[in-house]
Parts: structure tokens; C-alpha cells; sequence
């Protein structure tokens, strides 16, 4: 059974994991530097992302806050959420699919809250656009960051070039153009927040069928099943 320390232990687990490795590349990695792990097909490719998950972009400046608002009453909510299924006693996959997304929610929180403040360089909006501006060199601490509270740019790094080519000119749309699969360049809280929703929609039938066969009353002293049969005999 799943307990409150269980479900700390593996937030807090992701969160240090996610934000060790950020700051790391935020402080030893130029923007769009990148370095081979296991050759071409897995790289640390560090890019920063102003938007939503996998470099997707919302809004400009003032989208950005939405989103960094959107992230905080989605941790809030799910704080609530996770104490309310755990005293109800979920199904423990269901829990920690649950904390895997908690985590990765609150892993980004911290960057766009806050890596604003605490880092000295950050790609900047430009005014009226929803387009943002790089920098050089490599960031460091500072007293005076690059953007107010809830502003800052989550930190992405992990790129993996599974497949790439180009396709054939007889493909419509697209033929002669090159693809690549996977593009989208994430972070360890991306993954952690995927990894959770793609297991709790393919494993739903099992997590949530204990919820459904325990819908049976049964008596507070010994907890024998409780219907007309029982009670006839």
C-alpha cells in the first residue's frame, strides 16, 4: 500500500534528479551546444523553452505567465489530489503514475518561476512577438537574473535522434524533405509527466478496476460481503 512518504519520496526523487541535471546544463552548456552520449542517436542538446512541454510556444510574454500560473494551481490542485487518492487507497500503480506527473509539474514550476531570478543569462522576449531572443556564452548564478518572478525558461536537454532520413520525392507534401524521429528536444520532468499519463491510459482497465469491484458494502466488524443472498441465508 501506498503511503504519504512513498509518494514524497518519489517526487522528490525526480524533482532533485530533474533540477540537478538542468542546472548543470544551464551552467556548463552554451545555447544549442550539444554533446554526443551514445553517439548521434542520444545527445545533451541544450535548448531553453519559454513555452508548454517538448518546445512548444504559447503567447509571448504574457502567455508565459499564463502558463507558469497554469503550472502553479496545477501543482496546488495536485497536492490535494495526491493526499485525497492515497487516503482512499488507489490502486499503488495508479499513485505513483500520479506522482510521476505531480513531479514533473512541479520540476518546471521551478524553472519558470524562478530560473529567472537566480540565473544571469536567459533568452528574452522581444516585445509585441511571440518570438524570443538567444545569448551567448554560458550562464552562472547571479543576484540579479535575467527576468522577474515567473519568467524564467525551462531547461531542456535531452534529445534522442532515433531514426532520421529523408523521404522519398513520390511521398506527397513532404517528399524530398528530410525527417528525424524523435525531434523534440526534453527534460527528465517532461518525461516524468508522459511516462504517468501513457501508463495510467494504457494500464486504466487495472488501476481503476479495484476502485469499480469495491463498490460492495461490507460490515465494519468483519467485513463480510454485505447483500440480499448473505442476508437471506
Amino acid at each position: 500500500m501506498i503511503k504519504v512518504r512513498h509518494a514524497v519520496f518519489i517526487i522528490a526523487l525526480v524533482v532533485l534528479a530533474d533540477q540537478a541535471l538542468k542546472i548543470y546544463i544551464k551552467t556548463h552548456f552554451g545555447l544549442n551546444d550539444h554533446q554526443n552520449v551514445l553517439g548521434e542517436k542520444f545527445q545533451l542538446y541544450f535548448v531553453e523553452n519559454p513555452g508548454m512541454a517538448y518546445g512548444m510556444k504559447f503567447g509571448g510574454s504574457w502567455g508565459k505567465l499564463a502558463l507558469t500560473i497554469f503550472r502553479m494551481a496545477a501543482v496546488f490542485f495536485g497536492t490535494w489530489y495526491l493526499g485525497s487518492i492515497i487516503r482512499q487507497k488507489y490502486h499503488a500503480g495508479f499513485i505513483i503514475c500520479a506522482s510521476l506527473i505531480y513531479a514533473g509539474a512541479l520540476g518546471n514550476l521551478i524553472d519558470s518561476a524562478f530560473y529567472g531570478l537566480i540565473f544571469d543569462r536567459g533568452m528574452l522576449p522581444v516585445p509585441n512577438s511571440d518570438e524570443y531572443i538567444g545569448y551567448a556564452g554560458v550562464a552562472a548564478f547571479a543576484k540579479h537574473g535575467y527576468a522577474s518572478f515567473m519568467h524564467g525558461n525551462v531547461v531542456d536537454m535531452l534529445y534522442f535522434k532515433l531514426i532520421s532520413g529523408t523521404f522519398p520525392k513520390w511521398v506527397p507534401f513532404w517528399g524530398g524533405q528530410d525527417f528525424e524521429f524523435f525531434r523534440p528536444i526534453f527534460n527528465l520532468a517532461d518525461a516524468a509527466i508522459s511516462t504517468g499519463v501513457i501508463t495510467i491510459l494504457v494500464f486504466q482497465k487495472r488501476f481503476f478496476k479495484q476502485r469499480k469491484g469495491g463498490e460492495d458494502n461490507h460490515t465494519v466488524e468483519t467485513g463480510a460481503l454485505v447483500n440480499d443472498e448473505s442476508q437471506v441465508s
